[in-house]
């Protein structure tokens, strides 16, 4: 556009150059200026000057900006790009060839710092870094390898780049495995650098085709005292890997990641999982590290898939009743008649719900819950609609409504419960207890009902829990007393409830684990040998002579104060007032802060808050099926599955992660 202060200039021949973009044409009397827009300098702006002074300027200019300079060179570059033309792969014929848009300023992590902005404007292109960012999108994402072929992709990068060599998805998986491997690098020499110990997760995922895939990830407590979860492997099994052949599949993982000596727990995802398993992977382990002997806080069963189990139980048990409820409401929603002569009746009956009735989506079964829970509200709609209207056949019984009624109490109970698990993405093992509790005592009453029905249902899903319960019940009790909040009264609470005259013999068996394994972070905490010196606990050195004879006493008297200073240690916080309880507690923070006043007892708490006491991810608590992988992963070759699956649980749980305006 040209801008005259002269009326009687003539108007000149259109401008169709970019570099007009950033020069606003000024005449003063018989000389034209190109004055640039954004440092205001006058350069001159004759048509027999040509533009190739006004692109230098722009590209000494353009470094005190936000402009990227190939888009001033992309017409020269376009004729010479042998891949794929910009002309050619418009979307918009209409469009302006040679239309300018601003580049966008973006944050990324990837060799820089959390907060440094890189300005591309001002530097030249970089293939090599660009086909390192597309497959970190591709890994953080997970999109298909199979979108760098796409054409729309092509269009896209083309016209935003011309100068980007596109490479073929073989091409693009070997850019993710190279990531792969630096990122795994990197976690390698955190999780073998931590003063901490190590839990594992194992969780089977299943496939569309019928595949089974094992996930291994490791849960812990990092030196900031924050709780972290990184997947470390992602392996397909194949018809053969039967439950025999599991624990040699978990071992070799734990000796890949050199970490079978700083196991601690072992979480798994079925409580019907056969023990041999964990007691395999038990006595590898426990070879080199016999201080582990504690068996019960190394064998750890999921509390989701316990709670989903005895929601299965209760949902088959009373599968003709929720079927009857939901045609009852499919045939009240079958027609605006219909719906209307109900709501007519409920109106009538004193029914208060504005809730609307709804139908559930079977496999996730809190939905079932609701459903379950707003018909309940209507159910003396419900007796007197199957009077008014004959064509209504899916009305239930008396004994049926009482039985819905009960059974939605339970699944109400097991909601409640599953919504504190699912609060957080990552839980501590400290919240697990009380809740676990809760259940135990409900069920010893929904036992003692007077209904077969009931009281059979209840049996079965104390039968599972029971043999949850042996499992897991002393390492949820430790848990619970590393909380300053609760200590022993919180566990010398519930099981006064739970056992009664014998309360004070389980007690005593807590309070012994819970000394036995202190005692053996006591003995590591002199030890030094790889993965067992605690942080700011060590031997004496010392500035004799070598054949200072009585270097052995001073070692004597070193380890007698630590064990003083340890025996006391576990007593002292026992016997401190209890912590008041509030709701933004943050237990790991209080620990961290308190870590001085108890250097061994916190150690030890550092390992039993980070064991992983559930499997299940927050975004499927309440389903009754599994983890299923999709398609798309599910059709790769195992090695690269393995790789874009960890390579992404990194890459999003980094701090510094994508970051972008």
């Amino acid at each position: 556009m040209e801008i005259s202060n002269d009326s009687g200039v003539k108007k000149p021949k259109r401008l169709t150059s970019v570099v007009w973009n950033h020069f606003e044409r000024v005449r003063k009397a018989d000389i034209c200026y190109a004055v640039c827009v954004h440092c205001n300098k006058k350069l001159s702006g004759s048509s027999n000057s040509g533009t190739t002074h006004l692109r230098n300027h722009l590209m000494r200019c353009l470094k005190r900006s936000n402009f990227d300079v190939s888009q001033l060179l992309a017409v020269k570059r376009r004729k010479k790009d042998n891949t794929v033309s910009v002309a050619s792969l418009g979307f918009d014929e209409v469009q302006g060839k040679e239309e300018y848009i601003k580049p966008t300023i973006i944050k990324y992590e990837q060799d820089h710092k959390k907060d440094e902005i890189i300005n591309f404007g001002g530097r030249k292109f970089d293939q090599e870094k660009s086909r390192l960012d597309l497959a970190h999108m591709i890994i953080l994402h997970g999109y298909p390898l199979t979108m760098v072929e796409h054409v729309g992709f092509k269009v896209f990068v083309k016209n935003l780049q011309p100068l980007f060599e596109f490479m073929p998805n073989c091409g693009v998986e070997v850019s993710c495995m190279e990531i792969y491997r630096r990122e795994k690098e990197k976690v390698y020499n955190t999780i073998n650098k931590l003063h901490g110990r190590i839990n594992l997760s194992i969780e089977i995922w299943s496939s569309a085709e019928n595949s089974s895939y094992l996930c291994v990830a490791a849960h812990y407590i990092d030196d900031d005292w924050t709780l972290q979860k990184k997947i470390l492997n992602f392996v397909t099994l194949d018809p053969s890997h039967t439950e025999d052949l599991l624990p040699e599949v978990i071992v070799k993982c734990l000796n890949e990641w050199d970490i079978d000596c700083k196991l601690f727990a072992l979480t798994l995802d079925d409580c019907s999982t056969d023990d041999g398993i964990t007691l395999r992977i038990k006595q590898q382990v426990t070879e080199k590290k016999p201080f582990l002997c504690t068996r019960q806080l190394l064998d750890i069963r999921s509390a989701a898939h316990l709670i989903n189990s005895m929601v299965q139980d209760a949902i088959d048990a009373l599968h003709e009743v929720i079927h009857k409820i939901r045609e009852s409401i499919r045939y009240i929603r079958s027609s605006q008649a219909v719906q209307g002569k109900f709501n007519e009746i409920a109106q009538q009956a004193g029914t208060n719900s504005q809730k609307a009735l709804l139908l559930d989506f079977p496999i996730h079964w809190k939905s079932t819950y609701l459903m379950l829970e707003t018909a309940l509200e209507y159910k003396t709609a419900f007796s007197l609609f199957q009077e008014q209207d004959p064509s209504y056949s899916s009305f239930l019984t008396d004994e049926e409504w009482e039985w819905a009624i009960s059974v939605t109490a339970y699944l109400k109970l097991l909601v409640e419960i599953t919504n504190v698990f699912s609060g957080n993405r990552f839980p501590t093992a400290n919240i697990y207890f009380p809740e676990i509790c809760d259940i135990h005592i409900q069920l010893i009453d929904w036992c003692r009902s007077s209904d077969n029905f009931l009281s059979s249902l209840a049996l079965k899903m104390k039968a599972r829990f029971d043999n949850y319960w042996s499992k897991c019940s002393l390492a949820l009790a430790v848990a619970a007393i590393l909380d300053p909040r609760f200590k022993l009264k919180l566990v010398e609470y519930y099981y006064s409830q739970i056992y009664g005259s014998t309360a004070l013999d389980r007690i005593k068996e807590v309070s012994d684990t819970i000394k036995e394994l202190f005692n053996a972070y006591s003995i590591c905490s002199t030890m030094v040998d790889q993965g067992s010196t605690l942080p700011g606990i060590s031997l004496p050195s010392t500035s004799y002579d070598v054949r200072d004879r009585l270097k052995g006493f001073d070692k004597f008297l070193h380890d007698m104060s630590q064990n003083q200073s340890i025996v006391s240690d576990l007593d002292k916080y026992l016997e401190e007032p209890i912590f008041p309880r509030n709701s933004d507690f943050d237990i790991l923070n209080w620990w961290k802060v308190h870590m001085p006043r108890y250097p061994i007892l916190s150690m030890m708490a550092r390992d039993v808050l980070g064991t992983p006491m559930s499997t299940m991810s927050p975004e499927l608590a309440f389903t009754t099926g599994g983890r299923v992988l999709d398609p798309t992963r599910a059709s790769l070759n195992p090695d690269t599955r393995q790789a874009l699956i960890c390579t992404q649980d990194w890459l999003r749980n980094e701090s510094g992660g994508l970051i972008q305006d």
